[in-house]
């Protein structure tokens, strides 16, 4: 201990009283020898004197400017070897060292590198120059420095080609983690991009974005700078203002300087693979060397703070590089990281969730305003560069939005009050079908029934209206491919099979009452009411059949609303669709045509002008539906096409049965085989009349010198020639209703009156 103390002593002298290097004794702070030599690059003097001499001769000049720190932390590494040297760590091996002071210079430090690359043992003290160093023994083992990393980078790489491990206890620039350039470079100290990605991330944390930077004028602090300036902008943290001072050396304390030379000697003891593998602990501390050679010491989070008038220096936290996280040692210094929240550093208020950040002129990115996220876009984060977009096609968002919405799916629902109304009166119309039903079947032999062809085709009339009224429900509710099939031909099939009767039936009526023989005879020839019924409906079967074919309806989504989606049956094809519909129009005109030539049959029994009356609310229904139906969207569409439906089915229903109906239970009188009779024979006697005066016209035309003898018993020609016509006709009309009694009516002269 009196040795060292002795040697410390005369080591002070000897560097207070730094002179010129005259020999390369002179170049040499300190020196023990052993058999494993260790090297140290120590800063013990700020820097060297500049020469006067002019030129400037190659030599190494006095270094002045002493630092005590420095100075420390060499005993501390004389210490930590005489302790290695004094345990049983390395039995039976003695290390020696061999210190050199850069004087904070590149320059000397590369001189000493040239030193410690010297062979063992050798008087000369050079470095022998080979192609291949493996079986070299150079003067020293290890290398211990230097504290600047711009002089750990020099010397590293004349190092590198002897592979000699080289341990800095100060050098934290991110470049020497680059093991290609620095494979034998390791540190006790963690990189800079931790350092900076530590702060960055304590100023994040506190929720600033307005800092400004203070570093030194050195490559520690110009390196620094730049990553930490990297790091901010990821944070989207500006830098308000960049301060560079002068370098100075760190004001770390005594005691943690040690500890660390310490942990380096101890380390140096083995040699480069052993030492990247090496793990030891302190006070409780795990510590290793990484892939990059980087030590996992980690930082220590201080505040300063003034405190009457005096600095103080206070630890709050410890940055864990691994997990990246802060880790509080007690609630007091809990309270200080949370009070960093309360110190305002920005340079705009933050934009709220549902607003995007508006960059103002000025050049910093974090001077900004805020502007609200316009429709169908939103941002859900803070301080959001741009708002991000809905998908349009399924949701939606208002302005200043947050989230994005779905759109709701619309189409006519059960429980929607129109759906609700027309429903209704599709189950009255169905119901209206089946009072009819009845009544006819429980007056099945009274002459208005059987003028109007039978219980079977009321009975077939009726089905279709049933089905008609049905149909509608296939309207409602959300669509399905089967419910959009259905519902079109359902209703194109059933509405043609109850044309084609009415067809049929006014067909029959014409017939009854025509009393030109040319036309009589065109009529039965065409009256075949089953094929007839066969025919037309068949015709509509094969239309809806190709049309389910080739281009059936199908569900579809309309999406080019805002904020609802139209959920609705898309037709297929419109040609299709409407030639179903013209089908039936064309059937409906034909049928209007046979009922308006018979409107003025006998009127107790005449079903001709009720029935056109039916056919022209069908005209006027379907006329208005193209238009509405052309410029109307969305789930009210079904409903118009409900509506039409309705009004075709009711107009042509209460035409057809419902004067019937009025006849059977309010006129009973007049429902009788008398009653019947005598209206033909009114109806009959009228139209002998009517075809008299039409001989007597005729017979003017061709005789205009003969005219009927005036005396006061005798009648004319023509006049006798219309008596016998009306006899025949009554008679021919009285014999079939006869006939008709006890069996059927005539097919010949079946009466539909």
């Amino acid at each position: 201990m009196a040795l060292l103390i002795t040697l410390i002593t005369c080591f002070v002298i000897t560097l207070a009283t730094s002179q010129p290097c005259q020999t390369p004794d002179d170049f040499v702070a300190a020196t023990s020898s052993g058999h494993i030599m260790i090297g140290g690059l120590f800063a013990i003097h700020e820097k060297i004197l500049s020469s006067e001499d002019f030129p400037r001769p190659p030599e190494i000049q006095k270094c002045v400017g002493f630092e005590i720190s420095v100075f420390l932390q060499t005993l501390a590494m004389i210490h930590s070897i005489e302790m290695i040297n004094n345990s049983t760590l390395l039995s039976g091996v003695k290390l020696g060292y061999e210190i050199y002071d850069t004087c904070t210079e590149v320059t000397v430090a590369i001189a000493a590198a040239l030193k410690f690359l010297s062979k063992f043992n050798d008087s000369r003290e050079i470095m022998e120059f080979k192609c291949n160093y493996s079986r070299y023994t150079p003067r020293v083992k290890a290398v211990i420095g230097a504290g600047y990393s711009e002089i750990s980078m020099a010397v590293s790489r004349i190092l590198n080609l002897q592979l000699m491990p080289q341990v800095s206890y100060e050098s934290t620039a991110e470049i020497l983690s680059d093991k290609i350039r620095f494979p034998s470079f390791l540190r006790t100290v963690p990189s800079d991009f931790y350092q900076t990605k530590a702060m960055a991330h304590l100023i994040q944390k506190s929720g600033w974005n307005w800092i400004g930077i203070i570093t030194t004028d050195d490559d520690y602090g110009r390196q620094a700078l730049n990553t930490f300036a990297v790091q901010t902008v990821a944070n989207n943290v500006c830098i308000a203002f960049k301060e560079v001072l002068p370098a100075f050396l760190s004001d770390d304390t005594i005691e943690i300087r040690i500890n660390q030379t310490l942990e380096k000697i101890i380390a140096e003891a083995h040699l480069l693979e052993v030492l990247k593998n090496v793990t030891f602990t302190d006070g409780g501390n795990s510590f290793h060397f990484d892939a990059h050679g980087d030590m996992n010491t980690g930082y220590d989070v201080v505040f300063w703070k003034d405190v009457n008038g005096h600095m103080t220096i206070t630890k709050v936290a410890q940055y864990d590089l691994k997990n990246d996280v802060f880790i509080i040692t007690d609630q007091e210094t809990k309270n200080e990281l949370k009070n960093l929240k309360q110190i305002r550093s920005k340079c705009s208020k933050e934009c709220s969730p549902g607003q995007m950040k508006k960059t103002t002129r000025s050049q910093h990115i974090c001077c900004y305003e805020c502007v609200n996220c316009p429709e169908n876009h939103y941002s859900n984060q803070t301080d959001m560069d741009h708002c991000l977009l809905c998908n349009n096609k399924t949701h939606w968002a208002p302005v200043k939005s947050t989230t994005c919405f779905e759109k709701e799916v619309e189409y006519l629902n059960w429980n929607d009050s129109l759906a609700i109304l027309l429903l209704a009166l599709s189950l009255l119309g169905i119901m209206f079908v089946l009072a009819i039903g009845i009544i006819f079947t429980r007056n099945l032999n009274t002459p208005v029934v059987k003028s109007s062809g039978g219980l079977m085709v009321c009975y077939v009339i009726l089905l279709c209206h049933f089905l008609n009224f049905s149909s509608t429900g296939f309207f409602v509710g959300e669509p399905q491919d089967f419910m959009c099939k259905t519902r079109q031909t359902l209703f194109g099939v059933s509405f043609t099979l109850c044309i084609s009767c009415i067809l049929t039936k006014s067909l029959k009526i014409l017939l009854a009452f025509s009393f030109d023989p040319k036309l009589q005879n065109f009529l039965k020839g065409l009256y075949k009411p089953i094929p007839i019924i066969f025919t037309c409906t068949g015709v509509q079967v094969v239309i809806c059949t190709f049309w389910l074919i080739f281009a059936a309806p199908a569900v579809e989504e309309d999406l080019s609303l805002p904020r609802v989606i139209i959920r609705e049956c898309e037709e297929g094809s419109v040609l299709a669709f409407g030639t179903m519909l013209g089908y039936i129009a064309i059937l409906a005109f034909i049928c209007f045509i046979f009922a308006f030539k018979g409107r003025k049959l006998p009127e107790n029994y005449n079903e001709a002008k009720f029935i056109t009356f039916g056919m022209l609310i069908y005209f006027i229904a379907w006329i208005t539906f193209i238009p509405v139906y052309a410029t109307t969207f969305g789930k009210h569409l079904p409903a118009v096409e409900i509506i039409v439906i309705l009004i075709s089915n009711y107009g042509i229903l209460c035409c057809t049965f419902f004067p019937k109906c009025y006849v059977i239970l309010c006129k009973q009188d007049t429902n009788t085989k008398s009653a019947f009779l005598n209206t033909i024979y009114t109806y009959s006697s009228r139209s002998a009349d009517s075809l008299a005066m039409s001989h007597i016209s005729l017979d003017s035309t061709h005789s205009s010198n003969t005219m009927a003898n005036p005396s006061s018993g005798g009648k004319p020609a023509a006049w006798q020639k219309s008596k016998d016509l009306q006899t025949q006709a009554f008679e021919h009309i009285f014999k079939e209703y006869a006939t008709s009694a006890s069996k059927t009516w005539s097919r010949k002269r079946n009466l539909s009156i």
